[in-house]
Protein backbone atom coordinates (compact mmCIF):
# COMPACT_ATOMS: atom_id res chain seq x y z
CA UNK A 1 0.00 0.00 0.00
CA UNK A 2 2.72 2.75 0.96
CA UNK A 3 4.91 2.00 -2.60
CA UNK A 4 1.22 2.30 -4.02
CA UNK A 5 0.44 5.78 -2.43
CA UNK A 6 4.57 6.87 -3.05
CA UNK A 7 3.93 6.18 -7.25
CA UNK A 8 0.53 7.72 -6.76
CA UNK A 9 1.95 10.77 -5.27
CA UNK A 10 5.02 10.84 -7.72
CA UNK A 11 2.69 10.50 -10.84
CA UNK A 12 0.66 13.24 -9.68
CA UNK A 13 3.61 15.64 -8.81
CA UNK A 14 5.19 14.51 -12.24
CA UNK A 15 1.89 15.65 -14.26
CA UNK A 16 1.22 18.77 -12.35
CA UNK A 17 5.38 19.39 -13.34
CA UNK A 18 4.88 19.08 -16.29
CA UNK A 19 1.43 20.62 -16.73
CA UNK A 20 3.15 23.49 -15.66
CA UNK A 21 5.94 23.33 -17.79
CA UNK A 22 3.69 23.61 -20.90
CA UNK A 23 2.21 26.27 -19.70
CA UNK A 24 5.43 27.74 -19.65
CA UNK A 25 6.31 27.40 -23.37
CA UNK A 26 3.17 28.40 -24.14
CA UNK A 27 2.24 24.38 -25.92
CA UNK A 28 -0.68 24.74 -28.12
CA UNK A 29 -2.87 21.56 -26.71
CA UNK A 30 -5.07 22.15 -30.07
CA UNK A 31 -2.23 21.74 -32.40
CA UNK A 32 -1.41 18.79 -30.36
CA UNK A 33 -4.53 16.86 -30.71
CA UNK A 34 -4.60 17.96 -34.59
CA UNK A 35 -1.00 16.38 -34.73
CA UNK A 36 -2.63 13.21 -33.44
CA UNK A 37 -5.45 12.35 -35.51
CA UNK A 38 -3.70 13.30 -38.79
CA UNK A 39 -1.05 10.60 -38.10
CA UNK A 40 -0.47 8.76 -41.21
CA UNK A 41 -1.95 5.52 -40.13
CA UNK A 42 0.14 3.29 -42.57
CA UNK A 43 2.87 4.37 -41.48
CA UNK A 44 2.08 3.99 -37.69
CA UNK A 45 1.21 0.25 -38.69
CA UNK A 46 4.09 -0.30 -40.58
CA UNK A 47 6.10 0.54 -37.30
CA UNK A 48 4.03 -2.05 -35.23
CA UNK A 49 4.83 -4.58 -37.56
CA UNK A 50 8.63 -4.14 -37.92
CA UNK A 51 8.25 -3.86 -33.58
CA UNK A 52 6.33 -7.19 -33.89
CA UNK A 53 9.15 -8.66 -36.59
CA UNK A 54 11.90 -8.14 -34.10
CA UNK A 55 10.26 -9.45 -31.21
CA UNK A 56 10.46 -13.17 -33.62
CA UNK A 57 14.46 -12.19 -34.13
CA UNK A 58 14.86 -12.54 -30.71
CA UNK A 59 13.29 -15.66 -29.90
CA UNK A 60 15.33 -16.83 -33.22
CA UNK A 61 18.19 -15.56 -31.34
CA UNK A 62 17.53 -16.87 -27.92
CA UNK A 63 16.87 -20.44 -29.50
CA UNK A 64 20.41 -19.95 -30.87
CA UNK A 65 21.95 -19.28 -28.00
CA UNK A 66 20.60 -22.56 -26.51
CA UNK A 67 21.67 -24.49 -29.03
CA UNK A 68 25.24 -25.87 -26.92
CA UNK A 69 22.10 -26.94 -24.10
CA UNK A 70 19.24 -28.34 -25.93
CA UNK A 71 17.06 -27.69 -28.97
CA UNK A 72 14.50 -25.59 -28.57
CA UNK A 73 12.53 -24.60 -31.76
CA UNK A 74 12.57 -20.24 -31.90
CA UNK A 75 8.45 -20.16 -32.23
CA UNK A 76 8.39 -21.99 -28.72
CA UNK A 77 10.35 -18.73 -27.58
CA UNK A 78 8.09 -16.39 -29.15
CA UNK A 79 5.78 -16.18 -25.91
CA UNK A 80 8.52 -15.75 -23.32
CA UNK A 81 9.97 -13.27 -25.21
CA UNK A 82 6.60 -11.09 -25.57
CA UNK A 83 5.41 -11.96 -22.32
CA UNK A 84 8.55 -10.84 -20.84
CA UNK A 85 8.50 -7.11 -22.24
CA UNK A 86 4.87 -6.92 -21.53
CA UNK A 87 5.72 -7.31 -18.00
CA UNK A 88 8.69 -4.45 -18.75
CA UNK A 89 6.12 -2.26 -20.03
CA UNK A 90 3.68 -2.67 -17.33
CA UNK A 91 6.03 -3.00 -14.20
CA UNK A 92 8.87 -1.42 -15.59
CA UNK A 93 12.75 -2.56 -15.84
CA UNK A 94 13.04 -4.22 -12.44
CA UNK A 95 11.21 -7.47 -13.87
CA UNK A 96 13.74 -7.61 -17.33
CA UNK A 97 14.29 -10.55 -16.24
CA UNK A 98 11.05 -12.43 -16.90
CA UNK A 99 12.57 -13.84 -19.78
CA UNK A 100 15.50 -15.56 -18.57
CA UNK A 101 12.93 -16.84 -16.00
CA UNK A 102 10.27 -17.73 -18.51
CA UNK A 103 12.71 -19.79 -20.83
CA UNK A 104 14.22 -21.62 -18.08
CA UNK A 105 10.90 -22.69 -16.93
CA UNK A 106 9.48 -23.64 -20.13
CA UNK A 107 12.74 -25.62 -21.35
CA UNK A 108 13.77 -27.42 -18.32
CA UNK A 109 17.12 -25.55 -17.89
CA UNK A 110 18.13 -23.86 -15.00
CA UNK A 111 17.90 -20.03 -14.09
CA UNK A 112 21.44 -19.30 -13.74
CA UNK A 113 21.84 -20.67 -17.46
CA UNK A 114 19.61 -18.56 -19.00
CA UNK A 115 20.77 -15.45 -16.51
CA UNK A 116 23.95 -16.11 -18.70
CA UNK A 117 22.47 -16.63 -21.82
CA UNK A 118 20.45 -12.70 -20.77
CA UNK A 119 24.13 -11.12 -20.03
CA UNK A 120 25.54 -12.52 -23.71
CA UNK A 121 21.86 -11.18 -25.14
CA UNK A 122 22.55 -7.38 -23.73
CA UNK A 123 26.33 -7.49 -24.96
CA UNK A 124 25.00 -8.01 -28.78
CA UNK A 125 22.60 -5.73 -28.50
CA UNK A 126 24.84 -3.18 -27.36
CA UNK A 127 27.36 -4.13 -29.79
CA UNK A 128 24.52 -4.08 -32.69
CA UNK A 129 23.30 -0.62 -31.76
CA UNK A 130 26.85 1.22 -31.40
CA UNK A 131 27.75 -0.82 -34.77
CA UNK A 132 24.54 1.03 -36.98
CA UNK A 133 24.38 4.09 -34.85
CA UNK A 134 28.57 4.45 -35.45
CA UNK A 135 28.74 3.25 -39.07
CA UNK A 136 25.29 6.27 -39.46
CA UNK A 137 27.43 9.30 -37.73
CA UNK A 138 30.58 7.99 -39.53
CA UNK A 139 30.03 7.76 -43.36
CA UNK A 140 25.83 8.81 -43.67
CA UNK A 141 25.42 12.05 -45.78
CA UNK A 142 22.94 13.75 -43.82
CA UNK A 143 24.92 13.46 -40.34
CA UNK A 144 26.39 16.86 -41.74
CA UNK A 145 23.40 18.54 -41.36
CA UNK A 146 23.32 17.57 -37.25
CA UNK A 147 24.13 20.37 -34.60
CA UNK A 148 28.42 19.76 -34.53
CA UNK A 149 28.33 17.44 -36.75
CA UNK A 150 32.12 17.36 -36.83
CA UNK A 151 32.15 16.13 -33.20
CA UNK A 152 28.99 13.43 -34.14
CA UNK A 153 31.22 11.96 -37.29
CA UNK A 154 34.13 12.08 -34.90
CA UNK A 155 32.21 10.25 -32.13
CA UNK A 156 30.95 7.66 -34.93
CA UNK A 157 34.27 6.69 -36.07
CA UNK A 158 35.75 6.29 -32.28
CA UNK A 159 32.41 3.93 -31.49
CA UNK A 160 32.75 2.25 -34.71
CA UNK A 161 36.36 1.40 -33.49
CA UNK A 162 35.38 0.73 -30.23
CA UNK A 163 32.48 -1.31 -31.03
CA UNK A 164 34.55 -3.75 -33.91
CA UNK A 165 37.30 -3.87 -30.99
CA UNK A 166 35.01 -4.98 -28.17
CA UNK A 167 33.28 -7.74 -30.90
CA UNK A 168 37.20 -9.34 -31.36
CA UNK A 169 37.52 -8.94 -27.74
CA UNK A 170 34.43 -10.51 -27.09
CA UNK A 171 35.32 -13.67 -29.77
CA UNK A 172 38.66 -13.98 -28.43
CA UNK A 173 37.33 -14.37 -24.69
CA UNK A 174 35.28 -17.08 -26.20
CA UNK A 175 38.55 -18.79 -27.43
CA UNK A 176 40.91 -18.53 -25.63
CA UNK A 177 39.83 -16.93 -22.17
CA UNK A 178 42.26 -18.96 -19.98
CA UNK A 179 45.11 -17.43 -21.78
CA UNK A 180 44.01 -13.86 -21.97
CA UNK A 181 42.82 -14.12 -18.53
CA UNK A 182 46.51 -15.56 -17.31
CA UNK A 183 47.46 -12.75 -19.55
CA UNK A 184 46.30 -9.58 -17.78
CA UNK A 185 46.28 -11.30 -14.11
CA UNK A 186 50.28 -11.35 -14.77
CA UNK A 187 49.48 -7.90 -16.21
CA UNK A 188 48.14 -6.58 -13.61
CA UNK A 189 49.74 -8.81 -10.67
CA UNK A 190 52.48 -5.76 -10.39
CA UNK A 191 50.02 -3.25 -9.60
CA UNK A 192 47.81 -5.34 -6.86
CA UNK A 193 47.14 -8.77 -6.78
CA UNK A 194 43.95 -8.71 -5.56
CA UNK A 195 42.72 -6.63 -8.71
CA UNK A 196 45.02 -9.16 -11.00
CA UNK A 197 42.97 -11.93 -8.96
CA UNK A 198 39.36 -10.17 -9.78
CA UNK A 199 40.10 -9.42 -13.09
CA UNK A 200 40.81 -13.22 -13.73
CA UNK A 201 37.94 -13.98 -12.34
CA UNK A 202 35.76 -11.66 -14.64
CA UNK A 203 37.08 -12.42 -17.84
CA UNK A 204 36.52 -16.15 -17.03
CA UNK A 205 32.86 -15.56 -15.65
CA UNK A 206 32.38 -14.08 -19.38
CA UNK A 207 33.56 -16.71 -21.05
CA UNK A 208 31.50 -19.08 -19.49
CA UNK A 209 28.80 -17.16 -20.25
CA UNK A 210 30.43 -17.00 -23.68
CA UNK A 211 29.71 -20.54 -24.24
CA UNK A 212 26.60 -20.63 -25.31
CA UNK A 213 27.80 -19.94 -28.89
CA UNK A 214 29.36 -23.01 -29.84
CA UNK A 215 31.58 -21.34 -32.55
CA UNK A 216 32.53 -19.09 -34.92
CA UNK A 217 29.17 -19.81 -36.56
CA UNK A 218 27.07 -18.96 -34.03
CA UNK A 219 28.14 -16.01 -33.33
CA UNK A 220 27.64 -14.78 -37.01
CA UNK A 221 24.30 -15.74 -36.93
CA UNK A 222 23.85 -14.36 -33.32
CA UNK A 223 25.30 -10.94 -34.60
CA UNK A 224 23.26 -10.76 -37.69
CA UNK A 225 19.51 -11.47 -36.17
CA UNK A 226 20.59 -8.86 -33.84
CA UNK A 227 21.63 -6.72 -36.57
CA UNK A 228 18.92 -7.30 -38.17
CA UNK A 229 16.49 -6.88 -35.39
CA UNK A 230 17.84 -3.12 -34.40
CA UNK A 231 17.52 -2.37 -37.86
CA UNK A 232 13.87 -3.51 -37.76
CA UNK A 233 13.37 -1.29 -34.36
CA UNK A 234 15.34 1.63 -36.48
CA UNK A 235 12.79 1.16 -39.35
CA UNK A 236 9.92 1.21 -36.74
CA UNK A 237 11.09 4.97 -35.61
CA UNK A 238 11.54 5.82 -39.09
CA UNK A 239 8.00 4.78 -40.33
CA UNK A 240 6.37 6.38 -37.11
CA UNK A 241 8.15 9.67 -37.46
CA UNK A 242 7.62 10.03 -41.11
CA UNK A 243 3.67 9.91 -39.89
CA UNK A 244 3.97 13.58 -38.90
CA UNK A 245 4.72 15.35 -41.90
CA UNK A 246 5.37 18.79 -39.55
CA UNK A 247 8.52 16.59 -38.34
CA UNK A 248 10.35 16.63 -42.16
CA UNK A 249 13.43 18.14 -40.87
CA UNK A 250 14.31 14.76 -38.50
CA UNK A 251 16.59 13.12 -41.40
CA UNK A 252 17.66 9.65 -40.62
CA UNK A 253 20.75 10.75 -38.53
CA UNK A 254 18.77 13.24 -36.34
CA UNK A 255 16.33 10.08 -36.40
CA UNK A 256 18.88 7.94 -34.76
CA UNK A 257 20.50 10.61 -31.63
CA UNK A 258 16.67 10.96 -30.95
CA UNK A 259 16.59 7.40 -30.55
CA UNK A 260 19.97 6.64 -28.80
CA UNK A 261 18.67 9.59 -26.37
CA UNK A 262 15.58 7.78 -25.69
CA UNK A 263 16.70 4.51 -25.04
CA UNK A 264 18.83 6.24 -22.53
CA UNK A 265 16.36 7.27 -20.75
CA UNK A 266 14.35 4.47 -20.58
CA UNK A 267 17.32 2.22 -18.22
CA UNK A 268 15.84 2.97 -15.65
CA UNK A 269 12.63 2.20 -16.73
CA UNK A 270 9.80 2.90 -13.39
CA UNK A 271 6.14 1.17 -13.63
CA UNK A 272 3.54 4.16 -14.92
CA UNK A 273 5.83 6.66 -14.15
CA UNK A 274 8.06 5.58 -16.37
CA UNK A 275 5.69 6.30 -19.49
CA UNK A 276 5.82 10.19 -19.02
CA UNK A 277 9.63 10.41 -18.48
CA UNK A 278 10.13 8.54 -21.76
CA UNK A 279 7.80 10.72 -23.82
CA UNK A 280 9.57 13.94 -22.14
CA UNK A 281 12.91 12.50 -23.39
CA UNK A 282 12.13 11.81 -26.70
CA UNK A 283 10.17 15.02 -27.16
CA UNK A 284 12.77 17.17 -25.91
CA UNK A 285 15.54 15.47 -27.81
CA UNK A 286 13.29 15.98 -30.81
CA UNK A 287 13.19 19.78 -30.03
CA UNK A 288 16.66 20.46 -29.54
CA UNK A 289 17.64 18.87 -32.86
CA UNK A 290 15.07 21.18 -34.48
CA UNK A 291 11.52 19.78 -34.86
CA UNK A 292 8.00 21.50 -33.72
CA UNK A 293 7.20 20.84 -29.71
CA UNK A 294 3.83 19.86 -30.28
CA UNK A 295 4.51 17.03 -33.09
CA UNK A 296 7.47 16.41 -31.34
CA UNK A 297 5.26 15.10 -27.98
CA UNK A 298 2.55 13.60 -30.36
CA UNK A 299 5.23 11.45 -32.03
CA UNK A 300 7.30 10.71 -28.80
CA UNK A 301 3.69 9.44 -27.42
CA UNK A 302 3.32 7.19 -30.29
CA UNK A 303 6.56 6.07 -30.32
CA UNK A 304 5.83 4.80 -26.37
CA UNK A 305 2.61 3.48 -27.72
CA UNK A 306 3.93 1.40 -30.62
CA UNK A 307 7.40 0.47 -29.58
CA UNK A 308 7.14 0.03 -25.80
CA UNK A 309 3.68 -0.59 -25.46
CA UNK A 310 2.54 -2.34 -28.74
CA UNK A 311 3.70 -5.61 -27.23
CA UNK A 312 0.85 -5.56 -24.03
CA UNK A 313 -1.90 -7.19 -26.18
CA UNK A 314 0.30 -10.01 -27.41
CA UNK A 315 2.12 -10.63 -24.54
CA UNK A 316 -1.71 -10.75 -22.79
CA UNK A 317 -3.20 -13.37 -25.19
CA UNK A 318 0.23 -15.48 -24.75
CA UNK A 319 -0.10 -14.83 -20.87
CA UNK A 320 -3.50 -16.40 -20.96
CA UNK A 321 -2.58 -19.43 -23.50
CA UNK A 322 0.59 -20.11 -21.60
CA UNK A 323 -1.16 -19.73 -18.34
CA UNK A 324 1.22 -17.27 -17.23
CA UNK A 325 0.67 -14.84 -14.38
CA UNK A 326 2.08 -11.64 -15.19
CA UNK A 327 1.59 -10.36 -11.45
CA UNK A 328 3.60 -13.65 -10.13
CA UNK A 329 6.47 -13.60 -12.41
CA UNK A 330 7.30 -10.06 -12.35
CA UNK A 331 7.59 -10.58 -8.59
CA UNK A 332 10.06 -13.33 -8.56
CA UNK A 333 12.07 -11.40 -11.80
CA UNK A 334 12.44 -8.96 -9.18
CA UNK A 335 14.08 -11.21 -6.62
CA UNK A 336 16.18 -12.12 -8.89
CA UNK A 337 17.11 -8.68 -9.86
CA UNK A 338 17.33 -8.13 -6.62
CA UNK A 339 20.27 -11.29 -5.75
CA UNK A 340 21.75 -10.81 -8.87
CA UNK A 341 22.94 -7.20 -8.02
CA UNK A 342 23.84 -8.67 -4.09
CA UNK A 343 27.70 -9.07 -3.61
Amino acid sequence: MKKKIGLGAAICAFLALAAWAMQRVHFDWPVFWQQIRHAEPGHLLLGLVTIYAGYWLRAVRWAVFLRPQKHVPSKDLIGTQVIGFTAVALFGRLTDLVRPYLVARRTGLTVSSQLAVYAVERMFDALSMALILSLTLAVSPDAKTLPHHEAFIRTGWLGLAAALLGGCFALLVRLRGERIAGMIERGLHPLSAKLAEAARHRILAFREGMNVLRGLGDFALALGCSLLMWSLIIASYVFIIRAFPDLYMLNFSRIMVMMVTGMGGSIFQLPVLGWFTQIGVVSLAMKGLGAPLEPSIGAGALLLLITFMGVIPLGLIYARIEHVSLRKVAHESEELEVAALRP
